[in-house]
């Protein structure tokens, strides 16, 4: 039988022990520049552990998945955060799981609205980018150095994702 994993919206509670979510907050808000400019301040917080003790900002161009789509692994960065912001204006899906005897758990499946990133804490098990509908740009921000601070896990029998409703209003 096929485990289908549902496909929740992403919110600030709900994502809370995985990482930040990192979107225009009103109650962070501040004008800035003879008030030409809004700042939405303090989204999320990017964290090294180790040496390098450097982040660096990338670009990842995700191609688009299809579906329905196998979630066979998950990967983890024990010395960093790891931050996805979506540039192409697109919503992605966020796949993450919780460590269970220093692997995943069942994944959790989170539907990012094209206003919504995200901010993994370290040592958060979660699944490669995950780009809806079209190829996507993301902005992301991570611990220079990453093939030592990269671990995966590959799943007996993996998950799956349906079609998603890329039309779901933003939580």
């Amino acid at each position: 039988m096929t485990d289908f994993l549902p496909i929740l919206p992403l919110s600030k509670s709900a994502f809370a022990p995985y990482g930040d979510v990192i979107e225009a907050d009103p109650t962070t808000m501040r004008l800035i520049n003879n008030g030409t400019t809004e700042r939405y301040h303090g989204l999320a917080e990017p964290v090294v552990v180790g040496e390098p003790e450097r982040l660096i900002f990338n670009i990842f161009r995700g191609q688009q998945r299809q579906f329905p789509y196998e979630v066979g692994m998950m990967e983890r960065h024990p010395f960093g955060s790891q931050s996805f912001v979506p540039l192409s204006g697109r919503p992605f899906l966020v796949g993450v799981s919780d460590d269970e005897e220093g692997g995943p758990g069942r994944p959790k499946i989170f539907l990012a609205a094209a206003g919504q990133g995200v901010n993994y804490f370290p040592n958060v098990w979660h699944h490669p980018l995950m780009a809806l509908g079209a190829v996507s740009d993301f902005l992301v921000v991570d611990r220079d150095n990453t093939a030592a601070n990269l671990e995966e896990f590959f799943f007996d029998t993996p998950y799956m994702i349906a079609t998603p409703d890329i039309t779901e209003p933003k939580p």
